[in-house]
């Protein structure tokens, strides 16, 4: 009879810890990808703003010395990304094939400008930036004219503020969702044992000598769930980068260490204070508030 109590009671015990488990593995899992979000949500803003072009309409009395000697000092600008010359031939080509009809040999001649087309590191696409830089460009000598897409870059700056916005108060949500699930599934352990606690206190046991084993327990377990967590992050970020190669997620070997390491640290802090709070809990109880 006592061998089949004690059977009884282990699986129980088995039962409760693998409950624990599982639920800081997944809360931890989403807290993971809501991090990864997060990080990527920069990365992503960056590939968008940086796809912005700024066309130099060239003077065309510029030599073509003049225009590489041009070309190779705009690339060591700490605002350009990237520079690229078309020429009015290919300019030409490219407006006829987009709509089909041939106005040089109408007009006569290209009437088009050689020019280049710069693409901006992402901190300088604002509106702001962007306007200072065209009117700075307006400025240089080998300037004829500058074209820009003012209310694209607008409409993009607010988009991607609006959706930082959002990602970081979900991030806030969602942070005090996964510590009051965490929080409820160890105190719920501990709920089960409360009669032991209060045995272990009546025979003049301290607080703090009942609440270390628990601790270290629950702590023990919060471990094994970020574990779980970040092999199942890892995955993720493996399928991801695959699928989604402009991502490039794991080039971002740091960012990714910090999110993998922020778990484990993470699954200690919340494991540690829901288990101290919930053991001091029952053991501030008088007996007759137990039942």
């Amino acid at each position: 009879m006592s061998t089949s109590f004690e059977t009884y009671q282990k699986r129980k015990l088995l039962t409760s810890y693998f409950s624990v488990v599982i639920s800081i593995s997944l809360v931890l899992f989403m807290v993971g990808v809501l991090g990864l979000l997060v990080i990527n949500t920069k990365k992503v803003s960056d590939i968008l703003k940086e796809k912005v072009t700024i066309t130099l309409f060239l003077k065309n009395n510029l030599a073509k010395d003049s225009i590489k000697n041009i070309q190779q000092k705009l690339k060591k600008t700490p605002y350009v990304k990237s520079v690229h010359f078309i020429t009015k031939k290919q300019a030409a080509k490219d407006l006829v094939a987009s709509t089909g009809e041939d106005f040089v040999e109408f007009l006569g001649y290209n009437p088009l400008r050689n020019a280049f087309s710069l693409r901006l590191k992402a901190a300088y696409v604002t509106t702001k930036r962007v306007d200072s830089l065209a009117t700075s460009f307006k400025k240089m000598a080998f300037v004829n004219d500058v074209n820009y897409d003012k209310p694209l870059i607008a409409l993009l700056t607010k988009n991607i503020n609006k959706i930082s916005f959002w990602i970081l108060i979900l991030s806030i949500a969602f942070t005090v969702i996964s510590v009051l699930i965490i929080n409820s599934s160890i105190r719920l352990s501990i709920y089960a044992k409360r009669f032991i606690i209060k045995t272990m206190q009546m025979v003049g046991a301290t607080k703090g000598f009942i609440r270390r084993p628990f601790i270290w327990q629950n702590i023990k377990l919060g471990l094994i769930g970020a574990i779980i967590a970040d092999i199942g992050l890892g995955i993720s970020v493996f399928y991801i980068n695959k699928y989604i190669p402009i991502l490039q997620l794991l080039q971002n070997k740091i960012e990714l260490g910090i999110l993998f390491l922020g778990i484990f640290v993470l699954s200690i802090i919340i494991t540690w204070f829901s288990t101290f709070f919930a053991a001091q809990r029952f053991l501030n109880l008088r007996t007759n508030d137990l039942y």
